[in-house]
């Protein structure tokens, strides 16, 4: 008999050992998730208290403590924004109380230290959610993975010269924005706190995003106050090394503080608010704040501050300083990233290529070169002028200068982080380009790599047998970068750190190859545009 108890005790032992992890303890409390394909999934934990009432526009507060257990057992509404209700049956809908993280674990027990990573989603700072992507591939190979909700739009980046009075009263700092990335470093913080309660280890946190969320990558690897909260970076499509000034014009500048209170008051004045009181805006019904189509948009849209806080003026010029949180990174964009904001061939036409060439470059010289260089005078001229110009200044020249000045840094031995670059072109079928004739060999648009990080379905159903193959050596080189740092691995092309003006990319297509970067010539115009609008601010009318 005593042996059968001894049998009895170990096969629950061992049955307790293998079992997901579904209850946990974090700072605030108990918490208790659910479980899914073998893993402990907890969904929606709040790492702030909700930014609502007096919080509109403040930085955010840590959330309280809570009695009994907390039940994590559903996504949260994702940020207000100007997308109505849910995306997808049994999805929540959108609030202002939206600080929430998701984290889905592996581990079988709170001992196990595995390696952490937090993805941020993209939108352009004005949409998005948590959940936007599954996680479960990462998971299913020893990875505790986390999303996080961060505030967008109107709410998480909207400066006022009534909002950055009130925080020089209170915090003895004048500014106001940023109260979006200001999240996004509450929530690393709270992971970095709490994540061994869900089996990971806090000192093997990588972060990852993708188009605003490979931006909000980008600029965590530049803002002080996230410094040692992440080991090692992954931006796909993000970088953000444009010049600071008044305004922002398209995609080639990032405002001040004094620009971006500029802009916010006039979306206010637009929206027949402009004389009311910080008090009564912070009473209003969100939706209020949505019927102003020019801060939705993505050339002039709300977006993040050069504060000097959060983010300090000029993040190339802080990159050539050394000022940066030095991490391995791998960072890359795709061929054809401009078309999705392009539209249609015949909805971008010669005159409006006309127009973004004087808006875009007022000075007559720079003018002559862009022309040049993106020629624009047909219809399929436009189209793909407008794509480049697009992809170039929003994605390829921002990973550009962020691989070079990192990568030169740590050549010289000034900096420790290694860089990894790719350029992805699988994708042969661009829906953006229906009924075009071109004989362009680059047609993945912006995000259509997400499927193949990720190892999920994409935009276009199942894959053709080489993307399938494709995908398995991209997802490869993602996993191995979470847990080591490193891409490289077993039977994968050898993937060497990123030196500008060699052959040191790694290009995704049909396989994986090291070349030299595409569209070089592009870039280094670009490059050098730059360096002349930190000389050539624009006046703030």
């Amino acid at each position: 008999m005593k042996k059968f108890y001894a049998l009895a005790l170990c096969s629950m032992l061992a049955l307790q050992a293998s079992a997901q992890m579904t209850h946990t303890t974090v700072a605030q409390g108990e918490v208790e998730g659910v479980a899914e394909q073998g893993m402990g999934y907890f969904k929606g934990i709040p790492f702030a208290q909700p930014p609502v009432g007096d919080l509109r526009w403040k930085a955010p507060v840590p959330a309280s403590s809570w009695e009994g257990v907390y039940q994590a057992k559903e996504f949260k509404a994702k940020p207000y924004q100007q997308t109505q209700g849910p995306t997808r049956p049994g999805q929540p809908g959108i609030s202002e109380d939206c600080l929430y993280l998701n984290i889905l674990t592996p581990a079988k027990n709170k001992d196990e230290k595995l390696p952490v990573l937090v993805w941020i989603h993209g939108g352009g700072f004005s949409t998005g959610e948590s959940w936007s992507q599954n996680g479960t591939s990462f998971a299913k190979n020893g990875i505790v993975y986390a999303a996080i909700t961060y505030r967008t739009n109107v709410f998480g980046f909207l400066s006022l010269p009534a909002l950055t009075q009130e925080s020089e009263k209170e915090t003895g700092r004048a500014i106001s924005g940023n109260y979006g990335l200001m999240d996004q470093i509450m929530a690393l913080q709270w992971i970095h706190d709490n994540i061994a309660a869900f089996g990971g280890d806090p000192e093997k946190v990588t972060i990852m995003g993708e188009s605003a969320g490979g931006i909000s990558v980008a600029m965590l690897c530049q803002s002080p106050l996230a410094k040692g909260l992440f080991r090692g970076a992954i931006s796909e499509s993000g970088g953000s090394m444009v010049p600071v000034d008044n305004v922002r014009i398209d995609n080639n500048s990032m405002r001040n503080v004094a620009g971006s209170e500029a802009y916010g008051q006039a979306m206010l004045n637009r929206l027949g608010l402009g004389k009311k009181k910080l008090k009564d805006l912070r009473k209003m019904d969100p939706e209020v704040f949505m019927n102003d189509s020019a801060a939705f948009s993505a050339g002039g849209a709300l977006w993040p501050t050069y504060d000097d806080y959060v983010l300090s003026s000029d993040a190339y010029k802080q990159y050539q300083n050394g000022n940066y949180n030095d991490v391995n990174v791998l960072i890359g964009t795709n061929s054809d990233e401009g078309s999705m904001f392009t539209g249609f061939l015949g909805g971008y036409t010669p005159a409006q290529y006309e127009y973004e060439m004087k808006t875009s470059f007022p000075d007559a010289e720079w003018q002559a070169k862009y022309r040049a260089m993106y020629p624009g005078t047909n219809n399929q001229e436009a189209f793909d002028a407008h794509a480049d110009i697009f992809r170039d200044a929003a994605f390829a020249w921002p990973t550009y200068a962020w691989g070079n000045l990192q990568s030169q840094r740590t050549l010289e031995k000034k900096g420790k982080g290694n860089v990894y670059m790719y350029f992805f072109d699988q994708e042969k079928f661009n829906m953006f380009r229906r009924g075009q004739q071109t004989d362009r060999k680059f047609l993945s648009m912006h995000a259509v790599e997400l499927s193949y990080t990720f190892n999920s379905s994409g935009w276009g159903g199942p894959k053709d047998p080489s993307s399938e193959a494709e995908t398995k050596i991209i997802h490869q080189y993602w996993i191995n970068f979470i847990k080591t740092g490193n891409p490289n691995g077993d039977l994968l092309p050898y993937w060497p750190t990123y030196q500008k003006d060699t052959e040191s990319v790694m290009y995704f297509r049909d396989g994986a190859h090291v070349t030299a970067l595409p569209n070089k010539p592009q870039l280094e115009l670009w490059e050098s545009y730059f360096n002349w609008r930190r000389d050539h601010l624009t006046p703030l009318k």
